[in-house]
């Protein structure tokens, strides 16, 4: 069962920007926001905005320290919406004032301006066997026995963690993907749009029902969304990078 959250004009859209301290740029772009250089009506984080943040281990709230004040901060005068990734999940403690969505409770129903608009991080509707592998790792007593072994093994699991992802290509295309998304979203949902992140491919599909968009990974290009509903698309890409080099 989907739940409903209200999509503002002016809102900032932002997926998959596997912040770190090794990659900063998010915590740059939420800096701006914090001195209103970048003024949004809301934000709606879609997943995976840090590279790992895991509620119940606590050297990876730590080592992001800096990025949670900031998000924290922010969601004081701007709502933040937050959408739980296959990277980031069980932070309702972290971010106390923000809309903190499990993967259970994906995708999420928008209706504005007349369009019906579904939201997830994109890692709801997996397999048999991923499904079973994201309820483990979400599970409190397995990350208890995961923090036992990360402290035990002088952080090795979080090491070993950090060096394989800093290795992806979070630009990289995937082979066949309109035809990964027709199968997997066949006739399945009663929308005009849905909006989901997790694959990074920036791109939109017309299926039979409604217009699929993925969206591209912050941490490619620093791109995110604006809202713009006079706009035909209604979300307009921007590139945080380019802003930048602008202002010089």
């Amino acid at each position: 069962m989907s739940h409903r959250v209200e999509l503002k004009e002016g809102a900032f859209i932002i997926s998959d920007a596997h912040y770190s301290p090794a990659r900063p740029e998010l915590l740059n772009f939420l800096k701006d926001i914090i001195n209103k250089k970048l003024n949004p009506s809301q934000i709606i984080f879609m997943g995976d905005i840090f590279d790992a943040l895991f509620g119940s281990i606590k050297r990876t709230y730590n080592k992001n320290q800096k990025l949670i004040n900031i998000i924290n901060k922010i969601s004081l005068n701007i709502e933040v919406i937050y959408l739980e990734g296959n990277h980031d999940f069980n932070l309702k403690n972290i971010f106390p004032n923000s809309k903190i969505f499990t993967i259970s409770n994906q995708p999420i129903l928008c209706e504005q301006k007349n369009k019906k608009i579904y939201l997830a991080h994109g890692d709801f509707n997996g397999d048999s066997g991923y499904k079973i592998y994201t309820a483990l790792i979400r599970n409190p007593v397995v990350l208890f026995i995961l923090n036992i072994l990360n402290t035990l093994f002088g952080n090795f699991v979080l090491n070993y963690l950090d060096n394989h992802l800093s290795k992806k290509d979070d630009c990289a295309n995937i082979d066949n993907f309109e035809q990964i998304i027709k199968k997997r979203f066949d006739k399945k949902y009663d929308c005009d749009y849905f909006i989901e992140g997790h694959h990074h491919q920036n791109k939109v599909l017309k299926l039979n029902n409604f217009i699929y968009i993925n969206l591209a990974a912050f941490a490619c290009n620093q791109r995110y969304f604006i809202v713009e509903f006079a706009k035909e698309e209604f979300l307009v890409c921007k590139t945080y990078l380019e802003i930048r080099e602008n202002k010089k």
